[in-house]
């Protein structure tokens, strides 16, 4: 900013953008307000079925969200704007009173190209006849000299910080409103040189940097890692090869460096910081971080060096900082679609990725199968992951992953460790996080009304496994027993069905038969069903002996399904001594939102009673040594089925009660029944299994 333009200036338009701003966020505070306690609570509280209920309520959702990001930006504009004009009037000000100060000492200050000269007013020699010229020393110029330009450099950063502020926030989202929040100017600024100092020390050091150095890399990118226009500028300046180039070096197991070697313990929360950046960063939608991605996509297929270890794939690398932080839900379709096609390519891909690198250090596998870290990715991004799933453009990405990858792409990498295999048990659990919408299942409170895409997901998955056998991952079986607890009311109706859905019947036995070799899984299924079997008959008035014949049958359903897995013979014993184990109340996570709302603590009390019964029976078993055969295996159910008999006649006493209505009695009726749904749900059970 030159000296003309800030003592010239007049800001009366900047003084009214920011009235203006001011009125914008007032406007878009009540907007806001109403979107989410009116529009968005409402249409949460709605109960909608069909296309209306995925359509609507998602649109509603998103424009509530939008006019929140709205009303944030705006108030971080309208901050930003009213700090600059603040300091602005000040540094005027400033130098209106430092040039009084030169001119009653005859000096003043004049613009030239480039910058400005500091002169006497009037030459003693040029003075009026009687006119006494001020005197002043070289020091009185260097003074006015030196206090204009600290001025003058002060106004210049202030706008040109705002400047750069102003555009950085913008540029976050391409459409829209980003959410960016910041409330002054100074805050925005301080992010922004953060990313440059931490971007530096990666660029000009990279793995030789100082352990001093690096613990302040970690400090940065720890502090600013929810920081959005610290994550764009900090990625964006490194660069995707950089980036990949610093990881590998770093990680190399042959380095002789200080840094690998002295900081050893603190790279897996350095990892983890890292990882959260850079999935903040693929948020932005400005054209530079666009270009980040396309680039990273390209680096990611290139190979590096790693050391005197031979080279390593950027999949690998950058999978490893993907188990943390939330990337772009477009940003992992693109990425998962290129792994998927890399490593069918390869068709061997364990040949590949099984090298000596270690890039993880964070748990106790290497970092080496790049589908690992992409897993846990999805994990956290659960649109992104039923994305994925579906995809079948360029390839059907679900039957790659689910069916083994070829075959051959899961391999061991924890050499050191005897636990399950971390890939399948990442890919079980980015798969939940598909057809739930929720990553975690056991989140408590209530989950989302599922989207045809995610029982899509659901129903394609279940087929897919299910034409694995005996050959079914166990890493998966704890997943797939939440998803179909998550997706109980299909599950429900596909079990209690007399006549319909052979096929759909058929796999959801095999892959509950599956699950069923483990105990504590096979639990987590029936916890999640009991949930399903208590909302039925809580909302079941039209019919109300249909509720109760469906109880039924879907609890003579995964009877079967756990005799089977008990006494398959196929393939020797393939159930594990968790059988053995005693059982405690395992509390699965939340509701769907069908089932919640004014049900929510009567299907809990009704889920606790049937799921305490039901393990009182599993307890009796090892308790007795009870034998695997048809008999003790259903007799050994009576207090869940009287538990669900008993439920179901308090809450249609009156319809059972009823003359019209025989066969309900509540001392005998609801028991014959029910027990005689549940023997017809072990025979339909019985003749949909078979060979898968």
């Amino acid at each position: 900013m030159d000296i003309d333009t800030l003592r010239n200036g007049d800001f009366a338009q900047l003084a009214a953008a920011v009235t203006a701003w001011k009125a914008v966020v007032t406007n878009l505070e009540s907007l806001d307000k109403d979107a989410r306690e009116d529009m968005k609570a409402k249409a949460d509280k709605a109960k909608w079925t069909g296309v209306n209920a995925q359509v609507s309520r998602e649109f509603i959702t998103k424009t509530a969200h939008e006019f929140t990001d709205a009303h944030t930006e705006a108030k971080t504009i309208y901050d930003i704007l009213h700090d600059t004009h603040g300091e602005l009037v000040s540094y005027k000000q400033q130098l209106d009173q430092a040039l009084e100060r030169g001119r009653a000492k005859n000096l003043t200050v004049t613009r030239i190209p480039g910058g400005f000269t500091v002169t006497m007013m009037v030459h003693p020699d040029r003075a009026a006849a009687g006119y006494d010229v001020p005197d002043h020393s070289t020091q009185d110029a260097e003074q006015l000299r030196d206090d204009v330009k600290v001025i003058l450099d002060r106004a210049t950063e202030s706008d040109s910080t705002a400047a750069a502020v102003l555009r950085a926030i913008v540029d976050q989202a391409q459409t829209g409103f980003s959410g960016a929040k910041y409330g002054d100017r100074d805050s925005a600024v301080e992010a922004m040189r953060k990313a440059d100092e931490a971007a530096k020390l990666i660029k000009e050091k990279g793995d030789t940097m100082s352990p001093e150095e690096f613990q302040k890399l970690n400090g940065l990118l720890a502090s600013y890692k929810d920081d959005p226009l610290f994550q764009e500028r900090f990625a964006t300046e490194v660069g995707p090869k950089k980036m990949l180039e610093f990881w590998a070096d770093l990680s190399s197991p042959d380095s002789t460096k200080d840094l690998t070697r002295t900081q050893f313990d603190s790279l897996g929360d350095f990892q983890k910081n890292l990882g959260y950046v850079l999935g903040g960063a693929t948020q932005s939608d400005s054209p530079a971080m666009r270009k980040w991605e396309d680039d990273m996509l390209a680096a990611a297929g290139q190979r590096y060096k790693t050391g005197h270890m031979g080279e390593i794939y950027g999949y690998q690398l950058m999978s490893s900082l993907m188990r943390t932080g939330d990337y772009d839900d477009q940003f992992l379709a693109r990425y998962g679609d290129n792994l998927v096609a890399e490593e069918k390519k390869m068709k061997h891909p364990e040949h590949f990725w099984n090298n000596q690198a270690m890039t993880n250090f964070d748990g106790k596998e290497f970092g080496r199968d790049p589908m690992t870290g992409f897993m846990m990715a999805l994990t956290n991004s659960p649109d992104a992951s039923t994305a994925f799933f579906n995809s079948k453009d360029p390839q059907d990405n679900a039957e790659w992953v689910l069916k083994g990858r070829g075959g051959h792409g899961y391999f061991d990498d924890s050499p050191l460790d005897k636990g399950p295999n971390e890939g399948l048990d990442a890919t079980g659990k980015a798969l939940f996080a598909a057809v739930s919408g929720v990553s975690d299942p056991e989140t408590k409170g209530v989950f989302p009304e599922h989207s045809p895409e995610q029982r899509e997901v659901f129903k394609n998955s279940l087929g897919l496994l299910a034409s694995t056998g005996n050959d079914f991952p166990s890493e998966m079986r704890d997943s797939m027993a939440y998803a179909i607890g998550n997706h109980g009311d299909w599950a429900h109706e596909v079990m209690s069905d007399p006549v319909g859905h052979q096929k759909e019947a058929g796999e959801l036995m095999e892959v509950s038969k599956q699950i069923s070799r483990n105990r504590e899984d096979y639990q987590i299924l029936t916890e999640g069903m009991h949930q399903t079997l208590v909302t039925d008959i809580l909302t079941e008035k039209d019919h109300p002996e249909d509720s109760l014949d469906r109880a039924g049958r879907s609890v003579g359903f995964l009877e079967e399904a756990r005799y089977q897995a008990r006494n398959d013979e196929k393939d020797g014993d393939l159930t594990d001594a968790s059988w053995k184990k005693a059982w405690k109340y395992h509390i699965v996570g939340g509701v769907l939102n069908a089932a919640g709302g004014p049900w929510g603590d009567t299907l809990q009390r009704g889920v606790d009673v049937i799921t305490s019964a039901q393990l009182e029976d599993e307890q009796g078993r090892i308790n007795k040594a009870a034998t695997d055969d048809h008999t003790k295996t259903y007799q050994n159910r009576s207090g869940e089925l009287r538990g669900l008999a008993d439920l179901w006649y308090k809450e249609n006493t009156a319809w059972a009660e009823d003359p019209r209505h025989e066969g309900y009695s509540k001392n005998h009726g609801v028991y014959s029944q029910i027990e005689g749904a549940a023997n017809d749900g072990n025979k339909k059970a019985e003749g949909v299994s078979g060979d898968q």
